[in-house]
């Protein structure tokens, strides 16, 4: 049997009231919530869609599973707890490297650089054919002469192209020495690398502006680390299950090592990101809960067009409690109606924008590194802004719709 304060209330919705101006205001509270509704869509699509983006240009570079000391810089590339790693079922590829910073020279210009020194299973490790811009080939040593592979930035600073003739002077601290100020540079370790005649571009200014890619065996003598790693990157098998690879590995090593995937590697750049999701749904609620005062208006002029109907109905034996509930029905009623045309509606904008984009981010093409904004819809976002709607809308008409109530049946 239906419901006979819901009965009442979807009459009230649909029918049409001796004043216009109700139907009007009734009209204006769905496309106000509605709105409201169709913005929050929109913009965590839209901040789904950046962050997916950026998470594509870091998987071109960063490896599936990274393994780092908690504390320290660096550990014996033999250690019994990284042998195991590598003889694990899953792991296609594993790829030593030793990073540290060092000081770069050449043609009179210096810069602060990361110096990542890598295997020869690197070149499996790295998707390299899409990073690489230049007419030479990707080579890190051959017999006694060494590369390096500068990150596309890095050589603009240098004023350098893609081939350099000049080697490039590389300048590191040795462990445990102090500086002497009648000879600094005994200081320091120097060696050079020449030019492969390519750089890299991974459209990160962390990487591209930073970041030099040469042998394991060139960074262990610069840094005085021999036979040591600073990290290891790791290639899984295709179809493997990454978190359950990565749950054994963290298993393997204990708590001296933290084994991060992609994302926690930039848990920097995507937590700025969340927290900038975040903010904008908290705004975007606010806005929706100016919308919903409007459903109050609607509600209160409705119940003194209805006084008569109430009198009717407490004839008949209709009690309080259920003569209120038919003006809280009304109110849910209209928020639920602008939360799915909201929803559809936004469903809809994602969609075409995805699809056509019809909204760009400037007039000049080339000029970023897409054309048009992002869009990703995810179906938890759009479960979560349904739940906001009906939450803010049925709150915000619960005490209004009492109040009014004990006046109109006092």
């Amino acid at each position: 049997m239906i419901n006979f304060p819901f009965y009442i209330a979807r009459r009230y919705i649909f029918s049409k009231k001796s004043h216009n101006a109700i139907n009007i205001i009734s009209g204006i509270s769905v496309c106000g919530v509605a709105l409201a509704t169709m913005a929050l869509v929109c913009t965590l699509s839209v901040f789904n869609g950046f962050r997916d983006m950026v998470a594509s240009f870091f998987t071109a570079f960063d490896p599936e599973l990274k393994i780092t000391l908690v504390e320290g810089k660096a550990v014996a590339s033999d250690d019994p707890s990284l042998a195991a790693v590598k003889s694990h079922p899953f792991v296609a590829v594993y790829t030593e490297c030793l990073e540290d910073k060092a000081l770069v020279a050449c043609n009179g210009r210096q810069a602060m650089v990361t110096i990542k020194g890598v295997d020869e299973t690197f070149v499996r490790q790295a998707d390299l054919k899409h990073l690489l811009y230049g007419d030479g080939e990707f080579i890190l040593k051959a017999d006694v002469l060494q590369y390096g592979v500068l990150g596309i930035g890095l050589a603009s600073v240098l004023g350098l192209g893609t081939d350099f003739e000049q080697p490039l002077s590389v300048y590191a601290p040795k462990k445990g020495e102090r500086v002497n100020l009648a000879n600094p540079l005994s200081a320091f370790t120097q060696d050079e690398l020449l030019s492969p005649g390519v750089v890299f571009s991974v459209k990160q200014v962390k990487y591209d502006a930073s970041y030099i890619l040469t042998s394991i065996d060139f960074s262990r003598r610069l840094f005085g680390r021999s036979g040591q790693v600073s990290s290891v990157e790791l290639k899984l098998h295709p179809g493997v299950d990454s978190e359950q690879v990565k749950a054994d590995i963290k298993g393997l090593l204990g708590g001296r090592f933290k084994v991060q995937d992609r994302y926690e590697q930039q848990e920097d750049v995507f937590r700025i990101m969340e927290v900038e999701k975040l903010i904008a749904y908290l705004f975007l609620t606010f806005i929706l809960l100016v919308a919903c005062f409007n459903i109050i208006g609607s509600l209160s002029m409705l119940m003194i067009e209805k006084k008569a109907d109430v009198r009717t109905l407490r004839n008949l034996g209709a009690t309080n409690k259920q003569i209120t509930r038919i003006f809280l029905f009304e109110g849910r009623m209209i928020s639920t109606c602008g939360a799915v045309l909201g929803i559809a509606f936004g469903v809809l904008l994602c969609w075409l924008q995805q699809t056509f984009g019809f909204i760009t981010l400037g007039e000049s093409s080339g000029n970023f590194v897409i054309e048009a904004y992002p869009v990703s819809m995810h179906g938890m976002d759009i479960m979560l802004v349904f739940l906001t709607v009906l939450l803010v809308g049925y709150a915000t008409v619960w005490y209004p719709v009492r109040y009014l109530s004990r006046n109109l049946l006092s």
